[in-house]
């Protein structure tokens, strides 16, 4: 029977291993020297920016609107196309979620649509660099200084993308990563806050440790957003390999927008570098186009089938065309580092057929 090709691979090999079993031995088990060199060896990718080590992506998300100040009575801008963390992370603050339209074609948030959302409620906006592309961060910011907003990038899918040469998440005042097993550099579970802002980057850590700046001192009421040294560990594992992984991930992405016919590949802005959390086309039959590639033995997802706006846990009405578009027609392929040249052929001839 023909081999499956998955959507991801999460990497595990011998160099990740032999971390954890360092660790293990150790008996130094959380936010300790390894995830201090993690936050160091970070910094390097987001232009040496202060980081700290979370233990997800979405309570990176969450600690970063806090740290900034948002709370009850602020409004957050964000896509309603996107994963449902993003909105959770506002809205356990205390925050409103307001659902703004996106880029038709990098699916990215449209600064149009932004600055038509802007009220005297408004209090941040969260620009998504969705699928590794990053968002219209020159005209973002530039909104939002004009406006006085806080600008928390979601960087969570975009680990190395750029932006005219500007790293993802070295443009805001709070930026969030994930290290999800199937995101393009994992830890087992964690994330990462990023900002330049000093008072920002202590109030992080001590909402990451229960509000402590040292033991049982309870300086604010934090939260356990601890990391662990295992997590840490494994991610500076995988932080070494991020390069060659991306160069990878475009690799297969260009052999792919070469040879796909009949739907629309993904563009990349001039400016732009596109790491490629996931390769997503278009296609006004994507049903069948789903069921071609299940038969092949190819594995795909829907990314996002349900706009946040629509969602039973937010239900805003809102009339947002391109979100509506996109959620109905896109489709991931596989365009991970695993892939092989056969695996590549494979997908082109599904697609093609």
């Amino acid at each position: 029977m023909t081999r499956p090709i998955t959507l991801a691979h999460p990497h595990v090999g011998d160099a990740e291993i032999d971390a954890v079993v360092r660790v293990l031995r150790s008996r130094q088990l959380v936010q300790g020297s390894e995830v201090a060199a993690f936050e160091a060896e970070f910094a390097n990718l987001v232009a040496g920016r202060h980081c700290v080590a979370v233990n997800s992506g979405t309570i990176a998300l969450h600690l970063a609107l806090r740290a900034c100040g948002i709370g009850p009575g602020d409004q957050v801008i964000l896509p309603s196309f996107t994963f449902g963390a993003t909105a959770h992370a506002v809205a356990h603050t205390g925050a409103t979620p307001i659902f703004t339209d996106i880029d038709p074609e990098t699916f990215t948030l449209d600064p149009d649509a932004t600055a038509a959302a802007i009220t005297s409620s408004t209090a941040a906006i969260i620009p998504v660099h969705l699928f590794g592309h990053p968002a219209a961060m020159n005209r973002l910011t530039a909104l939002a200084a004009h406006h006085g907003l806080a600008v928390i990038e979601d960087a969570a899918q975009a680990a190395g993308a750029e932006l005219g040469g500007t790293s993802t998440g070295a443009f805001g005042h709070a930026a969030a990563f994930s290290f999800y097993p199937t995101k393009n550099m994992h830890a087992i579970e964690g994330g990462m806050v990023v900002t330049a802002d000093e008072q920002v980057a202590r109030r992080l850590r001590l909402l990451r440790n229960q509000g402590m700046p040292s033991r049982y001192k309870y300086e604010l009421i934090g939260f356990n957003g601890r990391m662990t040294d295992v997590s840490a560990a494994v991610g500076r594992v995988q932080l070494r390999s991020l390069p060659s992984w991306t160069l990878r991930r475009q690799a297969h992405a260009a052999i792919l927008t070469g040879k796909l016919h009949g739907v629309v590949t993904p563009p990349v802005r001039p400016d732009a570098v596109h790491v490629y959390h996931q390769y997503v086309i278009r296609s006004h039959n994507r049903n069948a186009l789903r069921q071609q590639l299940v038969e092949s033995r190819i594995e795909t997802e829907i990314h996002y089938p349900t706009p946040l706006h629509r969602s039973p846990a937010y239900g805003q009405p809102a009339d947002l065309p391109y979100t509506e578009q996109a959620a109905a027609e896109v489709l991931s392929l596989p365009v991970h580092p695993q892939l092989t040249q056969s695996d590549l052929a494979r997908i082109v001839t599904a697609v093609r057929r």
